[in-house]
């Protein structure tokens, strides 16, 4: 029995040094990664990194309705001669847009189109941008947009019911203070500038769309027009970096306040959007 117990106990000793050598191989292994991951010979703790707050959602809140919006393109002109004929454009539009999704965007949104090109490798083309123009009425709507690729300014036009688009996408949704950009052109380069691997910005379908109130800085004149003068009524230009006081106090003098009195230039367009609204919506839902 005592060579047993003997045994027994060898035994016992032999396989708690064997668990001891184990943990402290373990601690050793560990500690070195530790000291080789940090690039130093001492211990570092690792960054605190606080945790994210939680996203608080009022569910006894009722939802907010989706934002309503029409597309300017559907507004006729107020020159219209033939009331006719944007009807049945406006039928045609909307049988496009059942087979193109057309987002809502504005000027100076940031756009992703892509296009059919049959001299492409792809046999298509995406192009990334800001939208600094929206033009036109009915089928023959354009929008134009702008980026700075390579150093050189480069500018697209495309049809917004051309049957070689493809697809639009919104990257970034925003307004900006003026509904012309087309001043982007004599600015300076970094307020035109988009990356073109930009992921979209997700953002809410109700509620008011964010305004940029950016303000650029223009580079020295002589400028494609004269921004300056009250008839382009700019707000998005920073004319003290580029103007003295002189000049635009005498590009003041050049304006013509007595035109907010002109009742004959308004041009009261929310009965016919609302009609046309309720036209398209019922179209749409077909």
């Amino acid at each position: 029995m005592a060579a047993c117990s003997g045994r027994t106990s060898l035994a016992f000793c032999a396989l708690r040094a064997f668990r001891n050598a184990q943990h402290w191989n373990e601690r050793f292994f560990s500690t070195s990664l530790l000291r080789h991951a940090s690039g130093g010979n001492t211990f570092q703790t690792p960054e605190f990194i606080p945790p994210t707050k939680p996203v608080v959602v009022d569910k006894t809140k009722p939802p907010e309705p989706p934002r309503k919006f029409l597309s300017p393109e559907f507004i006729p002109p107020r020159q219209r001669t033939n009331p006719l004929k944007f009807a049945i454009e406006r039928k045609d539009m909307t049988k496009r847009r059942k087979m193109l999704n057309i987002p809502e965007f504005y000027v100076g949104s940031v756009l992703a189109v892509t296009m059919h090109d049959p001299y492409a490798s792809g046999k298509s083309n995406r192009f990334v941008g800001i939208c600094i123009q929206r033009s036109g009425s009915g089928l023959g709507a354009t929008f134009i947009l702008r980026n700075i690729i390579d150093g050189q300014g480069v500018e697209m036009c495309y049809e917004l019911y051309s049957p070689r688009i493809q697809q639009v996408e919104v990257l970034k949704l925003e307004k900006r203070l003026d509904d012309n950009l087309m001043y982007l052109r004599d600015a300076l380069p970094a307020y035109s500038t988009v990356d073109v691997d930009m992921k979209p910005v997700p953002y809410s379908f109700s509620g008011e769309v964010p305004v940029n109130t950016v303000k650029v800085r223009m580079k020295p004149k002589p400028w494609s027009k004269r921004w300056e003068h009250p008839k382009f009524n700019v707000q998005g230009i920073r004319f003290e970096m580029s103007l003295t006081s002189v000049q635009r106090k005498e590009a003041k003098r050049q304006g013509q306040p007595w035109h907010k009195y002109d009742m004959l230039k308004e041009y009261d367009t929310a009965e016919l959007q609302e009609s046309i609204w309720k036209e398209v919506q019922k179209e749409m839902s077909q």
